[in-house]
């Protein structure tokens, strides 16, 4: 019986080996990604169209791609602000920029969208947009009915957005769309019921539409920050752990090739398994 004990306890230790083996391998993706051609993003096509663009995620997005060459389709409710990262990305980087104002809480807003990339070869689509249902966390019947808001801006927006520009990715067999989810989507979160649920959608949405056209030559990643300081986040002050949007796109595109779903930066992946789902377990107990 003791031997049988000490063979039980060597095949758990070595287990716990293995499991923190695979998680060092992991990070060490992230630490040396593959280098990417300098002319990776250009080669998927001329143009990047981003939802949410005016500001946060998605004016860096949008920044960023410009300086890789890539002409711009921005897309958001508040035209002036797109204006005027149109101007800057035109006198720093003189690539093209193109406009289409849409409320994305809307549902009648996408013949005009496709109508307006019509004949645009778009190599990649960053389905960004995004709201939260309350500025507080509270419980779900506390907060305003903002459901159909939400469900429109952070759920039909994406799937809407995907089936008007994955058709001409399909044709040409190349592409890049990156889904932008949260954290909070990765598991259950309370206080932040739909919003989590919504973003829950992104991530399950990406990795079985990568399963399908993975073999046609398309990209789909979907994204899972924890921290960014952007509007919605109040501007939340950064830290080791809390990224500005410009330094998190930049690390982020340096891992689009490393699989279907990654945080975006290394910070976020350590995070995670500092946190465990373990934790969450007890957060969803005590509620």
């Amino acid at each position: 019986m003791a031997e049988l004990y000490q063979q039980f306890f060597a095949l758990l230790g070595a287990l716990v080996c293995l499991s923190f083996l695979m998680r060092c391998l992991k990070f060490l993706k992230y630490m040396f990604p593959p280098a990417l051609p300098q002319s990776f993003f250009r080669s998927m096509g001329a143009w990047a169209v981003v939802t949410g663009a005016g500001d946060g995620i998605g004016k860096a997005y949008v920044l960023e791609l410009a300086k890789h060459g890539l002409n711009i389709v921005m897309i958001s409710r508040t035209l002036e602000k797109m204006q005027k990262v149109a101007f800057e990305i035109e006198e720093t980087t003189g690539r093209q920029v193109k406009i289409i104002q849409a409320d994305f809480t809307k549902n009648d807003i996408y013949e005009n969208i496709e109508d307006n990339i019509k004949g645009l070869e778009v190599g990649i689509l960053v389905n960004n947009v995004g709201m939260l249902p309350y500025p507080v966390p509270c419980y779900f019947l506390n907060g305003p009915d903002s459901d159909t808001n939400v469900i429109n801006c952070n759920i039909t927006s994406a799937t809407k957005m995907t089936r008007i520009i994955l058709k001409q990715m399909e044709q040409r067999r190349k592409g890049l769309i990156l889904n932008i989810s949260s954290g909070v989507g990765i598991f259950p979160c309370p206080l932040y019921t739909l919003y989590s649920a919504s973003k829950a959608y992104l991530v399950s949405f990406s990795k079985a539409l990568q399963a399908e056209y993975k073999s046609k030559g398309i990209i789909i990643q979907v994204l899972s920050p924890y921290g960014v300081s952007t509007a919605m986040t109040r501007y939340k002050q950064t830290d080791i752990l809390t990224k500005n949007a410009n330094d998190f796109v930049r690390e982020s595109l340096n891992y689009v090739t490393l699989g279907d779903e990654t945080f975006g930066c290394l910070a976020h992946e350590i995070l995670l398994w500092q946190d465990g789902f373990e934790d969450n377990e007890a957060v969803l107990n005590n509620h």
